[in-house]
């Protein structure tokens, strides 16, 4: 018989000991799977993210937050001189703030506002009416275009075509007037969070808004790679052309991220995982050891037999690669559907962009989950297998008569 069928054979005359081996087994497999989702998940959703909305460099005055940090002046200018470089395709200059959207009864809703130049189509997709013009016109005695969302749009009740009253805080004190925006669209935004009133006007009804002196601003400029060019050579044409200003790629951007701002996922998947294959390792070793400390007669007898060490060894292994192997199959899809519920928790905190994952699925981290469960197989077999190897023949079948 061959060595995996005799421990077939072994985890069928148990049957409650191999259930509750694979059992455990499906358990810490399933949290290996979910760390290694976690470790690289925020990491590979944020960069999709970045990905999705097709600008792949931005452009910032410092290397503050955009929105925290001092504006880039003369942004008009400033975009007309970036297109003119060969190796960018589209400028899209930005403002982010805050405002209040006037409803009905009194009814005030905390919006989160972004002025766009140029239109940025590629942040926000139009799920009905019209997006915001291309060329944005400053007329004051006309209402300003405004795209919302459809959370905003179902609490406003408006619809394209309505028209909506925006205000903003000047200071903790006085508050400008209410500007009057006729809702141009109804759109998903890329950035916008879970429940999150989000809108989107031109930059001159944007600074007009905020009563701003100096209108002509931004704090982030999006830039689009032309088509073939290579986004590191983009920032280098214009670190070259405007060597004060801070240009940087998504590349970096994420770099950047991942060693600040998601290192902690990262270190709490790294020490989750090593005590998930701790405990992995000591159930396995466990329920083989104990197998083994059962079968001291049944061994010593295919010892005395003619079978070799390397045999006894080579069953043990195979038992252990049968519980591994079940439990680690069965924990993938248990992991999966764990994760999926542990994401929607997540994702539940304020702030957080709706596309933005937490767990990713990955075909990597299923390799990695095969490597570690399978080294953590083997590693736990040594000990039992030791125990069979040094099992002394004739003492024991001398105890198992006599006992």
């Amino acid at each position: 018989m061959s060595p995996l069928g005799l421990a077939w054979r072994s985890l069928r005359r148990q049957p409650a000991r191999a259930v509750l081996g694979i059992a455990g087994v499906v358990a810490v497999g399933a949290l290996l799977f979910d760390m290694l989702m976690l470790s690289r998940g925020l990491f590979l959703s944020f960069r999709d993210l970045l990905e999705h909305v097709g600008y792949d460099v931005r452009v910032t005055a410092t290397e503050a937050i955009p929105g925290t940090g001092p504006v880039v002046r003369d942004a008009s200018g400033l975009a007309a001189s970036l297109r003119e470089l060969p190796e960018i395709d589209e400028v899209v200059p930005l403002r982010f703030g805050n405002a209040w959207a006037l409803g009905a009864d009194d009814l005030e809703l905390a919006v989160t506002l972004t002025g766009s130049g140029s239109s940025a189509r590629r942040t926000w997709s139009i799920v009905e009416g019209e997006n915001l013009p291309r060329s944005a016109s400053d007329d004051p005695a006309a209402p300003a275009p405004l795209v919302i969302n459809r959370i905003l749009a179902e609490r406003l009740d408006a619809a394209a075509g309505s028209a909506v009253e925006l205000q903003v805080d000047s200071d903790g004190f006085t508050a400008l007037p209410p500007l009057t925006f006729r809702v141009a669209g109804i759109a998903e935004f890329s950035f916008a969070a879970g429940g999150q009133p989000w809108a989107a006007t031109t930059l001159p009804a944007f600074s007009r808004l905020r009563g701003e002196v100096e209108p002509d601003t931004a704090d982030l400029l999006l830039v689009a790679s032309a088509p073939g060019v290579e986004s590191r050579y983009t920032v280098a044409a214009i670190r070259a052309r405007h060597p004060g200003l801070n240009a940087f790629s998504n590349a970096e951007l994420v770099g950047r991220f991942q060693d600040e701002n998601f290192a902690y996922f990262r270190h709490i998947s790294v020490v989750l995982t090593s005590v998930t294959l701790f405990f992995a390792f000591i159930l396995v070793t466990t329920l083989l050891t104990v197998s083994v400390n059962q079968r001291f007669g049944e061994i010593a007898g295919l010892r005395a037999i003619g079978f070799a060490r390397r045999r006894v060894a080579l069953d043990l292994l195979c038992e252990s690669a049968l519980l591994v192997g079940a439990g680690g199959a069965l924990s993938l899809p248990v992991g999966a559907a764990v994760a999926r519920v542990l994401d929607g928790i997540l994702r539940g905190m304020p702030g957080l962009p709706e596309r933005l994952h937490f767990f990713v699925f990955e075909p990597w981290s299923v390799v990695e989950h095969v490597v570690l469960l399978s080294l953590t197989g083997v590693l736990a077999a040594a000990y039992p297998v030791w125990l069979a190897a040094r099992l002394p023949i004739a003492a024991t079948l001398r105890d198992e008569v006599v006992g």
